[in-house]
């Protein structure tokens, strides 16, 4: 993941210093939702406070998925962060429903203050961006910047964590906690289909160039597999440490995906780094039958790992998890013949 470094020239600071309006001090905790005598908005985050006086109407994103959730909030983001992948304004098909007006600019490779300065924004979604102390406290004098909490890893805040700091930010606590109900029910629904996913294992896995790795706990394509009631292996947890959203392992090693499903989050023209993994053949998602490849769109929203990415990969991927999952190793997952990763 790469991250941004935002130039610091002094004379764009000073130029920009009546921004510094948009910005207050002190705050309140997160779960506070009573209103403040002022009228303040206050939400505690990884390197300080939030203060917004007003609901912000000059959002600029730059959390590498967090248009989505402002999106989906009936908020149109002005700017959003470029992050891979080839779609309009980088918006994605399953976030277009809730785009209201024209695309939002694109900010395209290392973050520019001055770019971000020009655009008068007053407010900075930055969840999920890897802004560093020093970076945040430059962009702070442009506007109130919101980050994830204290506790939330700098890639990875759970979905339903973001909908909250978002919905706070934008004065629409309602609204997400109706979005976060609407997804919770697709998950408990899905759930309820089949019970019998409950605490088998599953792992997502990627492999390019030759080397595999695993999506870690902490990761957005892992949280959608706990959505479902699925659990890590017991081999994934062991070499999970640092807090990285995902763990490198050696051609040799595949022990940690040795799971009851494996679904691999790689390009298509990855494929052959997967049929490539010797000891992939041992794995008993390989020889049952239960190995699942989402297509790049699918695996593009599991990415995202948003309040409607997510939705929308379930609807795309439950019955190829069905199928792996069936108990008949002769029952055909579709994405994973088409792939060629049965046989």
């Amino acid at each position: 993941m790469d991250t941004c470094t935002p130039q610091k020239d002094s004379r764009i600071l000073t130029r920009r210093a009546a921004l510094a309006t948009f910005s207050a001090s002190l705050a309140v905790g997160l779960g506070s939702r009573a209103a403040l005598a002022d009228g303040e908005v206050r939400i505690d985050h990884v390197y300080g406070r939030t203060v917004l006086t007003a609901p912000p109407k000059r959002v600029v994103s730059i959390g590498f998925n967090t248009q989505d959730t402002i999106l989906a909030l009936g908020t149109r983001p002005i700017a959003v962060r470029r992050w891979f992948g080839e779609q309009p304004g980088e918006i994605w098909p399953w976030a277009k429903p809730y785009l209201q007006g024209p695309l939002p600019e694109v900010l395209a490779g290392e973050l520019s203050v001055e770019a971000i300065a020009a655009l008068e924004p007053d407010l900075v979604v930055g969840i999920g961006s890897g802004l560093s102390r020093e970076q945040y406290d430059v962009l702070s004098r442009i506007a109130p910047v919101l980050m994830q909490g204290k506790d939330d890893p700098t890639y990875g805040t759970p979905w339903d964590e973001v909908a909250r700091r978002v919905g706070r930010a934008l004065g629409k606590d309602a609204l997400a906690d109706s979005l976060i109900a609407r997804t919770r029910e697709s998950f408990g629904a899905a759930r309820a289909r089949h019970p019998a996913w409950a605490g088998k294992t599953a792992v997502a896995a990627y492999a390019r160039g030759g080397e595999p790795g695993a999506f870690t706990a902490i990761d957005t394509r892992s949280r959608f597999l706990a959505e479902l009631g699925f659990k890590p292996t017991p081999g994934l947890e062991r070499v999970s440490i640092g807090g990285n959203f995902y763990v490198k392992l050696t051609p040799e090693d595949l022990s940690p995906l040795d799971a009851d499903l494996l679904v691999w989050i790689s390009a298509v023209e990855d494929v052959p780094s997967i049929t490539g993994l010797a000891m992939r053949r041992f794995l008993r998602a390989h020889t049952e039958g239960r190995e699942v490849l989402p297509s790049p769109l699918v695996a593009s929203a599991l990415s995202f790992g948003s309040v409607i990415s997510l939705p929308y990969a379930l609807a795309a991927l439950e019955d190829e998890l069905a199928a792996a999952l069936d108990g008949d190793p002769a029952t055909p997952v579709p994405s994973a013949v088409a792939a060629g990763l049965t046989g």
